[in-house]
């Protein structure tokens, strides 16, 4: 990826947030999603949410799972559904647990390592979709997709054409320590706890006796929250047990279907150090470590800035590399 960031935007945190909140994300009209529940083996549900334009029944599925507190109106997953349309794919946005406006039911939320459930989504997608399927997972979310591809190992196959991570901590330690310094802590880390905490302490009502309410209301950064929270809900014995066996980076060499792993050198969350050399992961997967773009930013050069460059760039790998580029070129503007 040849990505340059716009001059006026310097640096990795105004190429993380003035995309978030006010780069365009579609050059079509704005996507509108269908919902779909499903219930799922533990007695819980999770909702997926669609594009509503139709495509053919053979056309490939496109599969978002996004970061941390996203959901399918998260600025990259309506860009990615903007690319989906433009190519006429389907497109599904699949909401971890609690993350779709309505607390889930079970005695637990999600987490970056959520292999089994990324599992069991894309078995039943690729039960009821006829045509390929190629997947794409957004910080946390790529993590998650990433640490599934080398847990599948040559199985993945039989799910996923191909699939991408998109800014992701594939070194979960390592971004929990770069996330709660400086500006990180005052800006990103207030802002996930805002929501964060709400949810789990709904959470605990439903489910008395899950974890300490007062430890967790004190929590100033995600390490405490992940250590009271996440983990022990999860069947994780602390943080850095959770870190230690969630992270992708250690199994990327185990992936056997086309992958790529895309992040920025400037990104906030993620340290450039922590990135993963191209000896570490194997043939099977590509690294794309531009100079800039932030966090899940890469806006273009046109004020106010455009989102669209990074979905094209990895939509069109994904489908180069599941073999189906010829027939799906953009459709002339």
């Amino acid at each position: 990826m040849n990505y340059r960031a716009p001059w006026w935007l310097p640096g990795g945190n105004l190429q993380t947030i003035w995309p978030a909140l006010y780069a365009r994300r579609v050059f079509g009209e704005h996507p509108q999603f269908r919902r779909e529940r499903w219930a799922t083996p533990d007695g819980d549900f999770v909702d997926l949410d669609w594009l509503e334009r139709k495509a053919p029944p053979q056309a490939p599925l496109l599969v978002l799972f996004h970061g941390l507190e996203g959901s399918s109106r998260s600025h990259y997953a309506e860009a990615f559904a903007d690319f989906a349309a433009e190519r006429g794919l389907a497109y599904v946005v699949p909401h971890f647990r609690g993350c779709s406006g309505e607390l889930n039911q079970g005695p637990r939320a999600y987490h970056s390592g959520d292999y089994e459930e990324i599992g069991w989504i894309l078995a039943r997608l690729r039960e009821q979709h006829g045509g390929p399927l190629i997947a794409v997972g957004v910080s946390l979310g790529g993590n998650a997709l990433m640490r599934w591809a080398g847990e599948a190992g040559a199985q993945a196959a039989r799910y996923a054409n191909a699939v991408a991570s998109i800014c992701s901590p594939l070194d979960l330690a390592a971004g929990s320590v770069a996330i709660g310094r400086g500006f990180n802590r005052l800006v990103y880390t207030t802002m996930f706890l805002r929501s964060m905490k709400p949810k789990a302490l709904a959470k605990l009502k439903q489910h008395p006796g899950l974890f300490d309410a007062a430890k967790l209301m004190a929590a100033r950064d995600l390490y405490q929250f992940d250590d009271i929270f996440t983990a022990p809900v999860h069947g994780f014995t602390s943080a850095d047990d959770y870190y230690a066996r969630a992270s992708a980076k250690a199994h990327l060499h185990r992936i056997r279907i086309p992958a790529l792993a895309l992040n920025a050198l400037n990104d906030p969350f993620v340290p450039a150090a922590s990135l993963p050399l191209q000896q570490e992961v194997g043939p099977n997967v590509t690294l794309w470590q531009p100079a800039g773009g932030g966090h899940v930013g890469f806006p273009d050069g046109r004020l106010p800035g455009h989102v669209r460059t990074m979905p094209e760039e990895v939509g069109s790998w994904l489908l180069e590399a599941a073999g189906l580029q010829e027939g799906l070129k953009a459709k002339p503007s």
